[in-house]
């Protein structure tokens, strides 16, 4: 399974939902998306099954920058502690 984005709006605001694998190849898409929907964007992680370093950075930086990640799962999160390490 490829990555599939959707948008919506909710309670939580601005929404990307993402599933499927986050892969190198698909960041420079995410970001474009990121961009047009700042400021305020959220990135829903609930349905993301598998990703990859660059990914994992990616995921680091866009919260340092305010994104909010919803339903990051705990692999996906320890890896970024630890990349920020």
């Amino acid at each position: 399974m490829t990555l599939r984005i959707e948008k919506r709006s909710d309670d939580d605001g601005r929404v990307l939902r993402l599933s499927g694998r986050i892969q190198s190849e698909h960041l420079e898409e995410l970001e474009a998306q990121i961009r047009t929907e700042r400021p305020g964007i959220v990135l829903d992680l609930e349905d993301v099954t598998l990703v990859d370093l660059d990914t994992v950075r990616f995921l680091s930086l866009c919260e340092s920058e305010g994104v909010r990640l919803l339903h990051c799962s705990p692999y996906i999160r320890e890896w970024m502690l630890r990349e920020q390490a």
